[in-house]
């Protein structure tokens, strides 16, 4: 398993109980370095949006646990806050709960020469979606999808 991937999944199992007890939704942990800088990312959620005072309360707890456990061998920024507006899809319940809304897709392989696509989510499945884009339905496999994530329409 990458290094990456494995301090994600330690992050998680440590930060679910207080996203829980809290009553919000854990959306996503990632690791990742973007010039000189680790960032851990904690995104998480509630009905009605996540305030700075859910990301500190999150972020002072998952500190305590981070520093305990004290496995991440980088330096690193933690940062919690919500999903934003173009909220990731990575788990079924976001697929589902993401039924009928516009959605944007990137494949690791180009379809007919494309390779990023937007239309409304008309099915999910653990192998595949339905995308509906300008009126015609287009299925793609989940393995071939690198990113989605709601459509931001302004």
């Amino acid at each position: 398993m990458a290094k990456h991937t494995e301090i994600e999944n330690r992050t998680e199992a440590m930060v679910l109980p207080i996203i829980e007890e809290n009553g919000f939704e854990l959306v996503d942990v990632e690791y990742v370095k973007e010039g000189a800088n680790w960032y851990l990312r904690v995104y998480a959620d509630k009905e009605g949006g996540i305030s700075i005072d859910d990301c500190v309360l999150i972020s002072r707890a998952l500190e305590e646990k981070l520093d305990e456990e004290d496995f991440i061998e980088d330096a690193y920024i933690l940062e919690v806050s919500s999903p934003g507006l173009g909220r990731p899809l990575k788990k079924e319940k976001d697929y589902l709960r993401s039924i009928g809304k516009s959605i944007d897709i990137k494949l690791y392989q180009a379809v007919d020469k494309q390779k990023e696509f937007t239309g409304i989510l008309k099915d999910y499945s653990k192998d595949r979606i339905i995308l509906e884009i300008d009126g015609n339905d287009m299925e793609f496999e989940m393995k071939g999808i690198a990113q989605a994530r709601l459509s931001l329409d302004f």
